[in-house]
């Protein structure tokens, strides 16, 4: 990574333009692990594109030199942004106090990772250098902890929420898997979107037919005319790591995943798929997905829901249905509609921070079998709670629960 940074980038870094500077850097972050320095790397597709480090003062103040750099093709991404969190947040476990930088005055992108940080910064300015000290919060009873906090939450709800309108406002979808079979589920989904009035280009996939429904298929998701924002996958499970990897290659968005069964090596790699390429995934076991203003892939059993201000995210599809036509008897309209199915990606704690950001939606209501982490979603929960009603069902509880909620 060094290597390859142009000399401004190599002199913003290291104060020099010669590389016997980086290549020492690169020696001491792969020192030996020690209680006195942590390093940390962040890789894409085995490439490294960050690395973050600090080492201990040697006067016993418990503060820490911190350093930081991002790969020349991967600026504006968030990279330096987590690196640092991730860095507080193992320091801040190790009892060091704050962390002091040194940043020239034309290192614009550090310097604003430094000012989103969310910590109390000290700056001083000398011979072109700011000296950047930031004390860390010690303990739950710090008030500079929740600020801290309130930054870092800030910043995943705005990225989350960024990500989420693939799934939810797509500019266009693509339905692999949509059959010649009238009743088969990639069909309906595929007539649910047109006939739901989605505004933008819609594909079907299918190698054996040319149109389905007046609209254009193509044999491969490494055909679609363009990289789709969405596609909903509906094939043999079987096929679908094939489909991911092709719809990875093509430059899709996010995927909603109706197929079930898939074991967990395949859920894993599935995953891993779409976490490697920037890629949301809903599901597998997935439902689909419904925005009262946008229709993505309506529930592809139920009927349409009336539009409305509930947003509803669950987990079981058969209970979504249900409820979606218990609401409509009581008058409830829903704003936006999430099957999460095995939650593999997409969760309950997405779907708030995208509610908390949708002016249409007033109401939250979750319907789970249970959460990947307990104290995230509580925090989150609270927030949204300020704003809004937030109800959740937790079921599988008890011994009956679990054996009608065997996720």
């Amino acid at each position: 990574m060094h290597a390859k940074m142009s000399p401004q980038d190599l002199y913003r870094r290291f104060f020099s333009m010669g590389r016997l500077a980086a290549e020492q850097e690169a020696r001491r972050v792969c020192r030996e692990p020690a209680p006195d320095r942590a390093a940390l790397l962040a890789v894409l597709e085995g490439q490294v594109v960050g690395c973050g480090s600090y080492g201990l003062a040697d006067d016993g103040s418990r503060s820490a030199e911190i350093a930081m750099a991002v790969a020349d093709d991967m600026h504006s991404r968030g990279i330096g942004t987590l690196l640092l969190e991730h860095l507080v947040s193992l320091a801040r476990g190790r009892g060091v106090r704050a962390f002091e930088a040194e940043t020239l005055t034309d290192n614009a992108p550090m310097l604003q990772v430094f000012a989103d940080a969310g910590l109390r910064a000290h700056r001083a300015l000398a011979d072109g250098v700011y000296e950047i000290s930031f004390p860390l919060p010690t303990s739950e009873g710090d008030a500079g902890l929740n600020t801290y906090r309130d930054a870092v939450a800030e910043r995943e709800r705005s990225a989350g929420v960024a990500r989420l309108r693939h799934v939810l406002s797509p500019a266009s979808v693509a339905v692999i898997g949509a059959s010649r079979r009238p009743r088969s589920v990639g069909r309906v989904i595929l007539q649910n979107i047109i006939t739901g009035g989605f505004p933008g280009p819609v594909y079907a996939v299918n190698p054996g037919a040319a149109e389905l429904d007046g609209i254009a298929s193509v044999p491969s998701a490494a055909a679609l005319p363009e990289p789709a924002d969405l596609a909903v996958i509906a094939a043999p499970p079987a096929a679908v790591l094939s489909i991911a990897g092709d719809c990875r290659r093509r430059g899709v968005k996010a995927l909603v995943v109706i197929t079930s069964g898939l074991g967990g090596a395949a859920r894993a790699e599935l995953l891993g798929i779409c976490r490697r390429h920037g890629m949301r995934l809903v599901g597998p076991t997935s439902f689909g997905v419904a925005n009262n203003g946008h229709a993505s892939g309506r529930d592809v059993r139920g009927p349409p829901s009336r539009a409305g201000k509930a947003g509803l995210a669950l987990q079981s599809g058969g209970v979504g249905i249900v409820l979606l036509e218990h609401l409509s008897r009581l008058g409830v309209g829903i704003s936006s509609f999430v099957s999460l199915g095995d939650k593999d990606d997409v969760s309950g704690n997405d779907m708030l921070l995208w509610w908390k950001s949708d002016e249409a939606t007033k109401l939250a209501v979750l319907y789970l079998d249970s959460f990947g982490n307990p104290r995230k979603f509580a925090r989150t929960a609270r927030a949204v709670g300020r704003v809004m009603p937030v109800l959740t069902v937790n079921v599988g509880r008890s011994a009956a629960g679990r054996r009608e909620c065997p996720r």
